[in-house]
C-alpha cells in the first residue's frame, strides 16, 4: 500500500464519521506561540482549541501535518531516525474521549488496513485505569498484551499547555526483526520487531511552567500516526527509508553519486542523510524559513550543510541538493501546494547556500583533520573552543557539525569557550553596525557611488512597502550580496523606514526578499537624497535587485510618533510660560522617552513646571486633530508656523498644525490626535549650558509604567508611614528635621563618651625631654571626632605632644598634635606622622601643630603609637 493510499484512506475513514478534513499548518508556528522554533506535532493548530482561546472550525477534525523535530539530527543516517515527518491526526475538541478513540482506532486499523488484531499490542499509563479498562471490555485485549508504560504522559509541546495519559498501539513485524529474546515486546529496546504505529492521546489537563497540573475544562483528543512509520510496517519494508516516502530520493543520490544503495553500509548513512534533510530542507524553505545563524535558519542551516558534506562522503563534489529538492517537488507537490508555487525560491536558496559551504567544506574538512591529529599528537583529545568557532566562521561549519566529526574521530569539543567565541564574534558584528556612524568619511565615498535615485520616503501614512534594493554596502565596500550574520546597510528605491533627522531617531523593523531577511537596528539620512537601512542578514541572503518588502517596527514608531508630538505640546506651553523670547534649541524623540532643549536664562522653578505640564497635559485630554499640510515656506510662516532658529528649509515646507493650540515647520512623524499621546510626564528640567535649559519627559505606555511605579511606591510610603498620601511631603519634611536633630543628640551623646574620661587620658602622658607626650588609641566613629577630643586633651595638657589613633571604618587612623611651644622647640606633628604612618601601611602629613594620617594594617597600630616617644626625644636633640 503506497503512502498517499494510506493518508487518502486513513483521511476519509475520519471524513465519513463526521471529521472535517484540515490542511496542514506551517513548519512555522504562529507568532502567538513562542515555545517551539517549528511545528512538532499535529496537535499544535489544536491547541488554540483545547485551551478554548479559539473556536474550532468543527469538534471533530483530521489532518495530515508536516512536522520536524531536531532531537533526532545528530541520529539521522541509521534506519530509524528522521527529522521531517507527516503526522497523521484525528482530534476531538471536547466531543469524544477515549472510548470512542480507542474503538475507532482499533476499527481502522483491523476493518480497513487490514492488520491482524493478534499482531497488535498496546501501552498504558499505569495510572489510567480507564484506558486499560477499555483496551479490555471494548477491544478484548487480554492483560498479556496491555503493558504499563510510565512515560505514557504526553506533552506540553513547549514549556507549559495542555497534555495527558496516552496510550500507544503497536505491531509485531516478525521474529526476522527481532532480538530472538523471550520478553521481546512493545518495550523491548533492543530491536526494532515491535513497532508504534499510532498514539493516542487523552487531552485532559493543563500543565504550569512548574511542573504542577490542572484539569481542563472540556477533555479532548489528539492521536498522531507518523506516515513513514505506518508505511513501513504496511509495505513489509526492513526500514522507513526503505518505503516510496525516500526510495524516489535516495535513488536520484545513489544515480548523482554513481554509488548503489544497499552495497556499502557508510554510504548507505550517507544516503539516508541526504533523503531526510533534503526532503526538511525542500519542505522547510517553503514554509518560509531560510538559512541563518540563529532559530529556525540556524537548524535550515545546520541540516543542508550536513547533507552537502554526506554528499562529499559519497564522492559528489558538485552542487547537488537543487536536484534533490527537485525530487521532493514531485514526489510532494501534489499533496503540498507551497511546494510547487516556491520551487524557483527553494532553488535559489538551496544554491546559494551549497555554493558558499561547497567553497570552503574541502579546505574545512582538511583543517579538522590536521586539528585532530595535532591534538592526538600531544595526547589530548579536546579541540579547542576558538579552533572550533574558526571552523564555524571562516568554513560554514556549524558547530554540530564539528561536533560530528570529532565524534568519528573520538575526539570532544570545549564547548564553553566555542559558545564564548560566538558570543565575542556577536558583539564584533554589533560593534561593526555601530561603528558605521563613527566612520562618516569613509561611508561617505561609499554613499557617494550610490546607483539609484534619491529615495522617496513613503512611511508618513504607511508601515509597510514593496520596492527593490537599489545598493547594498557592506562593512568596507559596496557589495552585491550579503549573507545570513553579515553586517551592512541597504538602499531602497523608496522606504518607509524613518532616517533619523529632526531629533526623531531613525526607524527599525526587517526588509525581506524571497532569499533573506535583514534586520534594520537603525535609519539614517546620510545625504539629504539617500536614507540607508543599517543591520545585519538575519535569515538567507540578499541581493541588489531583489523585491524587498520593508516592515518597520511599528509598536516602536507609535511610541516615536507619540513623543514627537508631544514635543510640539511642550514647545507651546513653555513659550505660554516663559514667554514668546523662548524657542526650540535642539531635541531627542525617542521610542522610550524624549528631551526638549528651550532657550531660557532662568528656571522654571517649582510652580513652572507645574504650570507647563498642566497645560501640555491639558492637550491629549482634548484630544485635538493633528493635520499636517504641504506648502510654500514664505505661506507658512505668514500662517505663523514656527520655524527652528539656524534650520534651513526648501521652498515648500511641511507643516504639523494641533488646531489652534500650535504650528510648527516638521518633518517628522506625528500622531493623527492628540489624544493618542496619553499622559504627558516631565521626569526633569535642568540647565545645559549658558541661557538653554532642558526638559525630559515620557508618554504613552512609558508614562503609565512610570507613574504606576510611583503610585505603588507612594502607597507603600504612606502605609510605612502611617500617614494619608496627600500628606506624605509634610511628614517626609518632618521626619528629616527629627533625623538631623537626633544626629546632632547621638554626634554630641558620642563626643561626651569619648571624652568622659579625659583626665585618665592624660594621666596616661609620659615626659620626654620635659615634653609632655600622649601616644593612645580613642573610641572614635570619624576624624571630627577625633580632631574634638585631640582639641580638649591639649586644652588640658596645656604644653607638649599628643598622638591619638582609631580604627575607623575598618581602617587605621592617626593623628598629631603639638602646642605652639613645643613647635618652637623643633617638633612637628606632620614631620611626626610621616614616620609612624609607614608603620600602619599608609601615609599622612600636615602643618608643624596639626596633622594626619591613615593606611591599610589595624593590627599595626600600637606598634606605631609606641614609636612615638622615640620619634619626640629625636626631634628634640635634634
Amino acid at each position: 500500500m503506497q503512502s498517499r493510499d494510506i493518508q487518502t484512506i486513513f483521511t476519509e475513514f475520519f471524513a465519513e464519521r463526521g471529521h472535517m478534513s484540515v490542511s496542514s499548518s506551517s513548519l512555522i508556528p504562529p507568532s502567538n506561540d513562542p515555545t517551539v522554533l517549528l511545528t512538532t506535532a499535529g496537535m499544535q493548530q489544536m491547541t488554540p482549541y483545547f485551551l478554548g482561546l479559539d473556536t474550532p472550525p468543527a469538534q471533530r477534525m483530521t489532518s495530515t501535518q508536516k512536522c520536524f523535530r531536531t532531537v533526532d539530527i545528530d541520529e539521522v543516517g541509521d534506519e530509524t531516525h528522521c527529522t521531517f515527518f507527516e503526522m497523521l491526526g484525528n482530534f476531538s475538541v471536547g466531543d469524544y474521549f477515549k472510548s470512542e478513540s480507542i474503538r475507532l482506532g482499533w476499527q481502522l486499523l483491523t476493518e480497513v488496513f487490514g492488520i491482524d488484531p493478534d499482531r497488535m499490542t498496546v501501552t498504558v499509563n499505569p495510572d489510567d485505569d480507564e484506558a486499560r479498562q477499555l483496551w479490555k471490555t471494548e477491544i478484548g485485549l487480554t492483560d498479556e498484551r496491555i503493558f504499563d508504560d510510565p512515560s505514557n504522559i504526553w506533552g506540553p509541546v513547549g514549556d507549559s499547555g495542555p497534555c495527558g495519559p496516552n496510550s500507544e498501539i503497536y505491531v509485531d513485524r516478525g521474529a526476522q526483526y527481532g532480538c530472538g529474546e523471550p520478553d521481546c515486546g512493545p518495550l523491548c529496546e533492543r530491536c526494532e520487531r515491535h513497532v508504534e504505529i499510532w498514539n493516542h492521546v487523552f487531552m485532559q489537563w493543563f500543565q504550569e511552567q512548574d511542573g504542577t497540573r490542572r484539569d481542563l475544562e472540556r477533555k479532548h483528543i489528539d492521536t498522531g500516526m507518523g506516515l513513514e512509520r505506518f508505511s513501513m510496517v504496511m509495505q513489509d519494508a526492513a526500514s522507513m527509508y526503505d518505503t516510496d516516502l525516500f526510495q524516489p530520493i535516495i535513488q536520484r543520490a545513489a544515480t548523482i553519486s554513481g554509488k548503489a544503495y544497499k552495497a556499502d553500509e557508510q554510504l548507505d548513512r550517507s544516503m539516508r542523510v541526504i533523503a531526510d534533510h533534503g526532503r526538511a530542507v525542500t519542505f522547510l524553505i517553503a514554509d518560509g524559513v531560510l538559512p541563518g545563524n540563529e532559530g529556525r535558519g540556524y537548524v535550515l542551516r545546520r541540516i543542508l550543510r550536513r547533507a552537502v558534506r554526506h554528499g562529499r562522503l559519497l564522492g559528489i563534489e558538485r552542487p547537488f541538493l537543487t536536484e534533490i529538492a527537485d525530487v521532493v517537488v514531485s514526489e510532494f507537490g501534489d499533496r503540498y501546494p507551497e511546494l510547487d508555487a516556491r520551487r524557483e525560491t527553494i532553488r535559489r536558496v538551496i544554491q546559494n547556500e551549497e555554493d558558499n559551504f561547497g567553497r570552503t567544506l574541502a579546505t574545512g574538512i582538511s583543517r579538522f583533520d590536521t586539528l585532530a591529529d595535532e591534538v592526538r599528537a600531544s595526547g589530548g583529545s579536546v579541540i579547542s573552543g576558538a579552533e572550533a568557532f574558526r571552523l564555524y566562521d571562516t568554513y560554514g561549519f556549524p558547530f554540530e557539525l564539528t561536533a560530528e566529526l570529532a565524534r568519528d574521530a573520538g575526539l570532544e569539543i570545549d564547548v564553553e569557550a566555542f559558545a564564548e567565541a560566538l558570543e565575542q564574534s556577536r558583539a564584533r558584528s554589533r560593534a561593526a553596525i555601530r561603528g558605521f556612524a563613527d566612520n562618516a568619511g569613509g561611508r561617505a565615498r561609499l554613499y557617494a557611488g550610490a546607483t539609484g535615485a534619491p529615495v522617496e520616503f513613503v512611511g508618513y501614512d504607511a508601515t509597510r512597502n514593496e520596492a527593490p534594493i537599489a545598493d547594498i554596502f557592506g562593512a568596507e565596500a559596496a557589495v552585491d550580496q550579503l549573507d545570513a550574520g553579515e553586517p551592512g546597510e541597504v538602499v531602497l528605491n523608496a522606504t518607509v523606514f524613518y532616517g533619523e533627522s529632526g531629533g526623531q531617531v531613525g526607524d527599525s523593523g526587517t526588509i525581506s526578499t524571497e532569499t533573506g531577511v535583514f534586520t534594520v537596528h537603525d535609519t539614517q539620512r546620510p545625504t539629504p537624497t539617500l536614507i540607508v537601512h543599517r543591520g545585519e542578514v538575519s535569515e538567507g541572503f540578499i541581493r541588489t535587485g531583489q523585491q524587498a518588502t520593508a516592515q518597520i517596527d511599528a509598536e516602536r514608531r507609535d511610541a516615536i510618533r507619540r513623543n514627537h508630538t508631544a514635543t510640539h505640546v511642550l514647545h507651546r506651553a513653555l513659550r505660554m510660560v516663559l514667554g514668546d523670547e523662548t524657542h526650540q534649541a535642539g531635541s531627542l524623540v525617542a521610542s522610550d522617552r524624549l528631551r526638549f532643549d528651550f532657550t531660557s536664562l532662568d528656571a522654571l522653578g517649582a510652580d513652572g513646571l507645574e504650570r507647563v505640564t498642566q497645560i501640555a497635559n491639558g492637550v491629549p485630554i482634548r484630544n485635538i486633530p493633528v493635520v499636517v499640510e504641504t506648502m510654500p515656506y514664505a505661506d507658512a510662516i505668514e500662517d505663523g508656523a514656527m520655524a527652528l532658529f539656524g534650520e534651513k528649509y526648501g521652498d515648500v515646507v511641511r507643516v504639523v498644525k494641533i488646531g489652534d493650540y500650535s504650528a510648527e515647520l516638521c518633518g517628522g512623524t506625528h500622531v493623527a490626535a492628540t489624544g493618542e499621546i496619553g499622559a504627558i510626564v516631565v521626569m526633569a528640567e535642568s540647565s545645559i549650558g549658558s541661557g538653554v535649559r532642558r526638559i525630559e519627559a515620557l508618554t504613552g505606555d512609558a508614562a503609565i509604567r512610570h507613574l504606576l511605579r510611583a503610585h505603588l511606591v507612594t502607597n507603600e510610603l504612606a502605609r510605612a508611614l502611617h500617614a494619608p498620601v496627600d500628606g506624605l511631603l509634610d511628614e517626609m519634611r518632618q521626619l528629616n528635621i527629627q533625623i538631623r536633630e537626633r544626629d546632632r543628640t547621638i554626634e554630641q551623646l558620642r563626643l561626651s563618651l569619648a571624652t568622659s574620661d579625659i583626665d585618665g587620658l592624660v594621666d596616661r602622658s609620659i615626659s620626654v625631654d620635659g615634653t609632655r607626650v600622649l601616644a593612645t588609641r580613642v573610641p572614635a566613629q570619624d576624624r571630627e571626632t577625633m580632631l574634638q577630643i585631640g582639641d580638649r586633651l591639649r586644652d588640658k595638657l596645656r604644653s607638649g605632644v599628643i598622638v591619638l589613633a582609631s580604627e575607623i571604618d575598618a581602617q587605621p587612623a592617626l593623628l598629631a598634635m603639638v602646642t605652639a611651644d613645643q613647635v618652637g622647640r623643633g617638633l612637628s606633628a606632620g614631620k611626626l606622622i610621616q614616620e609612624i604612618a609607614p608603620m600602619v601601611g599608609g601615609r599622612g602629613g600636615g602643618r608643624p601643630e596639626l596633622a594626619q594620617g591613615g593606611g591599610s594594617d589595624v593590627s599595626k597600630l600600637d606598634e606605631a603609637l609606641a614609636s612615638v616617644a622615640t620619634i619626640v626625644k629625636r626631634q628634640v636633640s635634634g
